[in-house]
């Protein structure tokens, strides 16, 4: 399946998005062409925020979307040093300039903040209401703080919760994992190549991520875009500023494991404990 709905939302929404953190220290031009070569091959699912390069990524992002807006299924977030009722609002308002935007289709809250959850979703029901944004969610929150957005928020209104997820970092799936699914709240992972922390070749895990990829004529790396994903509300969000790293992300839209891959490759990255919190970078 290359597309899913997006938790409680009416949008389907690729399994493999383009994330774009940290995407201002890359060439420009290699990174607008690699979102646009996303966007050809079926990547819609465009994340960003205003932290990005205080706001510089964002502008890359609207140069490479320019005219093709109605494909983008487009994200981006608000710090929570800005996430006050009337904050949210402004910064929303500035995310949208600089992407050359009416509207997103997702609004987060990038991580829990001091100021009250309350306001931020008081000021996302009234960006909702005014069409600035379609829809919102949180990213960062463990179990309870999600289940206090929800309880704020009320049932089927919180979109996502997006959060580190990749073979090395898998405690998400314990708790958060599950009640995500029981809440109809999607799961957005970012870094799922483990941002630098990737297997190296020589290592056991590689290896039989390469032997799975050869099974299906695929790469280690789309079998692993295809482990995270392989629950049915769960999206990843791999970063590219290269073309063929793009296409390579790209080739895991088709490639569905077999049972038998899922639990090679889960004894080859083991879950281990449950722990309080969710990781972060």
């Amino acid at each position: 399946m290359t597309h899913r709905l997006f938790g409680p939302t009416s949008a389907s929404v690729p399994v493999v998005g383009e994330g774009t953190w940290n995407m201002e220290g890359d060439d420009r031009k290699s990174a607008i062409a690699a979102i646009r070569r996303g966007l050809d091959l079926g990547l819609t699912h465009i994340d960003t925020a205003e932290m990005y390069g205080s706001g510089d990524v964002e502008r890359i992002v609207a140069e490479a979307i320019a005219g093709r807006r109605r494909e983008v299924f487009l994200v981006s977030k608000v710090l929570p040093s800005n996430a006050s009722r009337r904050g949210t609002i402004e910064a929303c308002e500035r995310s949208l300039k600089r992407l050359g935007t009416d509207h997103l289709d997702c609004y987060l809250l990038h991580w829990p903040g001091s100021h009250p959850l309350d306001g931020t979703i008081a000021a996302f029901e009234e960006l909702t209401k005014s069409g600035k944004i379609r829809s919102y969610g949180v990213s960062n929150f463990d179990v309870s703080e999600l289940k206090e957005a929800i309880r704020i928020a009320g049932t089927g209104k919180i979109a996502c919760n997006q959060v580190l997820y990749h073979l090395k970092e898998r405690r998400i799936e314990h708790e958060l994992v599950p009640f995500c699914a029981r809440e109809g709240v999607a799961v957005v992972a970012y870094s799922p190549f483990g941002s630098g922390d990737f297997p190296p070749p020589r290592s056991r895990g590689y290896q039989e991520l390469e032997a799975v990829a050869k099974a299906h004529g695929k790469t280690p790396f789309q079998v692993a875009l295809a482990f995270l994903q392989r629950e049915p509300h769960v999206f990843t969000i791999p970063k590219a500023s290269d073309i063929r790293h793009v296409e390579d992300n790209a080739g895991a839209l088709s490639l569905t494991l077999t049972p038998d891959d899922v639990a090679r490759i889960d004894r080859a990255f083991p879950l281990g404990p449950s722990r309080r919190g969710v990781p972060m970078l």
